[in-house]
């Protein structure tokens, strides 16, 4: 999986961008926004860096909004004034639940709050009433993989390597799906594979994976997995190409061909590449970024207005979602930026 990323390295590449700002925030009013939100981000979260969880989280997230201003101003997608950015567009509701079953809501699709409008540009769907739990947004993010809040069923990215794609040809895209629970694996059949593919539609379109056993080659083999220590596993599966797709020779799909293919089955993360569930009611997944956005709203929403309930959360002394919530915060910090720096280029090229 990816390590720790360079903040460092991705703050140069936000500051050096801002002598020539990309795309449509070259000129006029985009370009003095660009460059003063991202100023305005780094600031935010070098402070973040220093201070304890008891306030990082509304520093961290204020960076991030901040941040959001200069991927908006940068957006090709964008005409006019539809750049601007008005109200949070996110909001969170039902304190009094436990930390994990916290709501999260978001404002229509068009609408100017940031949220939105920054998940537009992202290509990331938003949900209005029907709510999130903090729970469900959490495990979207890869680094809280081993960091649950609760014992129920999770869904939770799944790492592919991609390294390899793009070194012979071949007429299928094949590459291994990481990081799928022992509650797939432990049940050891296709309809339980299959089940808990449904969340991962991209993964499920999948046209064979490894098999194993003495049918191995049967319609009903069961899946070959590989299992890892101390949890958890991972198997070997085959997409077809699209259709039309196959330049290399013989008509075999060369490598750059099958990884844009995997490109877009999957979401970005750094330097990483994972399918992600989509949640709920939504049409694809989140954007892992609006993932971090909502995460952070919410944990900056308790630190703000119900100190006394975050101070509580935060206890190493009397709370098992203490350390969670530090991790995710150190994370947060130098994994972030990198994530910014790539959404910028994202919605410039």
């Amino acid at each position: 999986m990816h390590s720790d990323l360079d903040a460092d390295e991705a703050w140069e590449r936000l500051r050096a961008s801002r002598s020539n700002p990309p795309a449509r925030a070259n000129t006029g009013s985009r370009r003095k926004t660009y460059s003063a939100a991202l100023e305005q981000a780094q600031q935010l979260f070098r402070a973040a860096a220093v201070v304890g969880p008891a306030t990082s989280p509304v520093l961290a997230f204020y960076g991030l909004s901040q941040a959001g201003r200069a991927i908006t101003a940068a957006a090709w997608s964008l005409k006019g004034e539809d750049w601007r950015l008005d109200t949070h567009g996110i909001k969170t509701t039902g304190f009094h639940l436990p930390f994990p079953d916290i709501e999260i809501r978001t404002d229509s699709p068009g609408t100017q709050g940031s949220f939105v409008k920054v998940s537009e540009v992202l290509d990331s769907p938003v949900w209005e009433m029907d709510p999130l739990r903090l729970e469900d947004v959490w495990d979207l993010l890869p680094p809280n993989l081993r960091y649950p809040l609760t014992i129920r069923d999770r869904l939770t990215p799944l790492y592919t390597d991609d390294v390899s794609v793009g070194t012979h040809e071949h007429s299928l895209l094949s590459v291994p799906v990481c990081d799928l629970p022992d509650r797939v694996i432990d049940a050891g059949t296709r309809e339980a594979l299959a089940d808990f593919l449904v969340s991962y539609p991209a993964v499920a379109q999948h046209e064979s994976y490894v098999t194993t056993g003495a049918l191995a080659r049967g319609p009903e083999a069961p899946p070959e997995y590989t299992r890892y220590q101390p949890g958890g596993g991972e198997i070997r599966m085959n997409w077809l190409m699209p259709e039309g797709v196959g330049t290399g020779f013989d008509g075999m799909a060369t490598g750059a061909e099958r990884l844009a293919h995997l490109r877009t089955l999957t979401r970005g993360y750094a330097r990483s590449r994972y399918f992600l569930p989509v949640l709920g009611s939504m049409k694809r997944e989140l954007h892992p970024l609006m993932a971090w956005w909502a995460v952070l709203y919410a944990l900056s929403m308790l630190s703000r207005y119900q100190p006394a309930v975050w101070g509580t959360l935060i206890s190493v002394d009397t709370s098992k979602y203490a350390v969670p919530i530090e991790r995710l915060l150190e994370r947060a910090i130098n994994h972030l930026p990198v994530l910014i720096a790539d959404a910028i280029t994202e919605v410039s090229t």
